[in-house]
């Protein structure tokens, strides 16, 4: 099994405190959590994509990019690309590029994007939002794998001959279609047999369940093998400690304090008590033991070989984080890794043709930036 750390880049008060960080410390922290991740042996790190509040995660190239230049090893993932939203051809030029400068390090989760503010902001309507997810996703794929375009979309000008720059350093990028609640990113992934990640963060396991059911449905209809079968989940929450009630009780506040915002927001609370949300949501709060008992609970229905946790403190102090991922990576991790296998793919770069002739160069050490975990 995997791992990846995804931040949406959320700003907003901490569900505990109540204080919000200027919007550069958070910027910063994010950078430090991506360093975080790679320094504790994480497989991937995920940078969302949001243009509305309470989120500053509108260019996840320039936040990827900054990132590629700290690390050296981890892989690097959008969660989501939000493909309806944008061009895809300025998409592909962005990705393109920073596929180079990760040195083949890039996966990228689209999906069509969620929020009212953020879909009238570019003109997009709830009607037309999955047809231009699709349609922006079948340019992007082309543009990826041809070297010259000829297309008539209907969400954007006609391409003649196009040839978009520069070429991309892996042929092709591996794209995971993000997927919540409604079919069509189940079908789009299982038509172009491409990885499928659920949400799996808001509701019980049901709704997750019977979508990736689905997927691998569909997938076999479009005559793909079902070995090939790849699904990613997330977590609504991870918090671990030794003793099991000493996990509770750190999470708490942090759980208390996203109750109250839910309810000052009016929005009707999912699991109302955090023994409910413990029990009953795909959150890790625990002893490590109950917390590997747990993903193989999900792994039972989902089949997923890739996992996300959240790479935000969101509420817990920094050593609490801190603790709490080496403890993952310490006691949970290597249980997960040896009890479910690894998705049926390299997980390095996807190159075609002859191999460079050199290697990327590793990124120099990092001292740490301002205004996060690094000591």
């Amino acid at each position: 099994m995997k791992f990846l750390a995804i931040t949406l880049i959320v700003h907003a008060p901490d569900p505990v405190t109540g204080v919000q960080k200027p919007t550069q410390q958070r910027l910063h922290e994010v950078l430090d959590n991506a360093l975080l991740a790679e320094e504790l042996g994480f497989d991937g790190f995920g940078v969302g994509e949001r243009h509305e509040r309470p989120f500053i995660s509108s260019s996840p190239p320039v936040v990827l990019s900054h990132i590629a230049a700290l690390t050296s090893r981890i892989r690097l993932f959008t969660a989501v690309t939000t493909l309806s939203l944008l061009d895809p051809v300025r998409a592909y030029e962005d990705y393109a590029t920073l596929d180079h400068l990760t040195g083949g390090r890039l996966d990228l989760i689209i999906g069509k994007g969620n929020g009212t503010a953020q879909r009238e902001l570019f003109h997009v309507t709830p009607e037309d939002q999955w047809e231009r997810n699709a349609e922006s996703y079948e340019l992007f794929r082309r543009l990826w794998r041809e070297d010259k375009v000829t297309s008539s979309p209907r969400f954007r000008p006609a391409l003649t001959e196009a040839e978009v720059w520069p070429r991309p350093l892996q042929r092709p990028i591996r794209v995971w279609h993000g997927s919540a609640t409604s079919r069509e990113s189940v079908d789009l992934a299982a038509r172009y047999g491409d990885p499928l990640f659920s949400a799996n963060v808001t509701n019980p396991i049901e709704p997750y369940a019977e979508l990736i059911r689905y997927y691998r449905e569909r997938w076999v209809h479009h005559g793909h093998d079902p070995a090939r079968i790849v699904v990613g989940a997330g977590t609504a929450g991870y918090y671990a400690a030794r003793r099991s009630q000493d996990a509770i009780n750190a999470y708490r506040p942090v759980f208390e304090g996203r109750l109250a915002f839910q309810m000052q927001l009016g929005v009707e609370p999912v699991f109302p008590t955090l023994e409910d949300f413990v029990e009953r949501s795909s959150a890790l709060i625990g002893s490590p033991q109950q917390v590997i008992e747990k993903v193989h609970r999900y792994h039972e229905r989902f089949g997923h070989t890739v996992l996300h946790l959240h790479a935000d403190a969101d509420g817990l102090t920094d050593a609490q984080h801190r603790a709490s991922l080496t403890l993952f990576q310490s006691d949970i991790a290597p249980v997960l890794r040896r009890e479910i296998p690894d998705p049926p793919f390299p997980w390095g770069p996807v190159l075609a043709g002859p191999t460079p002739r050199t290697a990327p160069e590793p990124a120099a050490p990092h001292a740490g930036t301002q205004g996060g975990l690094r000591p």
